[in-house]
């Protein structure tokens, strides 16, 4: 699976670009810079793809992609004539792990910038309390100029390098070397996942996309992502679970069958296999946090 590559663009005056994104799918395929990313959410919400990670993102995530790590966000879909429902938008910046010069991740004052930059390139999420402080500090790097921007990116890397509430993303063994060749085909795959997951997926009709036939499309989705293409299909949904607990709309028995599944009890033995808990515990947990 061969992400895409993009291209980055910089103003002429700037060591590093930082933005405000409006455009919620602009980059709606399976992509790769050499650019490290910090996004910050602040609306919208949906699918997150980093390396073989996958699971559900939205407001208040922070979240830092490392160099050349294939990663996308799919945005559900919103309805601005909801009351109240506004569209997507999140604080983006893209810097060079150099971008301040080759010796500054060699300095010992450095060290902890360094390692987490490494850390990094498996994706890391900041979560708790630390994400409102690096998302205030994210805002100073959008809202300052010259060489006070710099400093303030420094200080919000410095910040998040000291963060005990850092999780990473990606498997320590993923790969993404792959032909470029496959990847019109494996993000035909992705999107029709995430159009069809809610209900039952034969694998024929996967295969098709593809181009394959079945036993041939398991093997060629098996070499090129580490996993099944029924593991993939489960991490979605188990994702999209989590989602609409959290929410605390529907009922269990409401959300198993939302995300696709018809046995409740299948649901619910899936669903503490990958998170650990039952759902009723995950959604209880959950409003104790809050």
């Amino acid at each position: 699976m061969k992400p895409q590559l993009l291209k980055v663009p910089y103003e002429p005056h700037q060591s590093f670009g930082v933005r405000k994104e409006m455009r919620p799918n602009i980059n709606n395929r399976w992509h790769y810079h050499s650019e490290v990313e910090l996004i910050h959410f602040h609306k919208g919400q949906g699918t997150q793809f980093i390396g073989d990670n996958i699971k559900q993102f939205g407001p208040g995530d922070i979240v830092l992609v490392g160099s050349n790590l294939p990663h996308f966000w799919k945005f559900e879909n919103y309805d601005l004539s909801e009351p109240g429902e506004e569209e997507p938008y999140s604080t983006v910046i893209h810097f060079f792990e150099n971008f301040i010069g080759e010796r500054f991740l060699h300095l010992p004052e450095a060290r902890s910038v360094k390692n987490f930059l490494e850390k990094a390139r498996r994706g890391v999420v900041i979560t708790g309390t630390d994400s409102e402080q690096a998302a205030v500090l994210i805002e100073k790097v959008y809202q300052t100029e010259g060489l006070y921007k710099i400093i303030a990116l420094i200080e919000c890397l410095c910040f998040m390098a000291s963060s005990g509430q850092v999780t990473e993303l990606s498997s320590i063994g993923y790969k993404y070397e792959f032909p470029e060749s496959e990847n019109k085909r494996i993000n035909a795959i992705y999107n029709y996942t995430l159009k069809n997951f809610q209900r039952k997926i034969q694998l024929a009709e996967v295969a098709e996309i593809a181009g394959m036939i079945p036993n041939s499309f398991c093997r060629y989705f098996k070499h090129y992502t580490g996993k099944s293409y029924f593991d993939f299909l489960t991490d979605i949904r188990i994702g999209y679970a989590c989602k609409l607990l959290v929410e605390n709309k529907l009922s269990v028995k409401q959300v198993c069958y939302e995300c696709g599944y018809r046995n409740f009890s299948c649901f619910h033995k899936i669903f503490k296999e990958i998170t650990g808990r039952t759902p009723m515990l995950y959604k209880q947990q959950f409003e104790v946090n809050c």
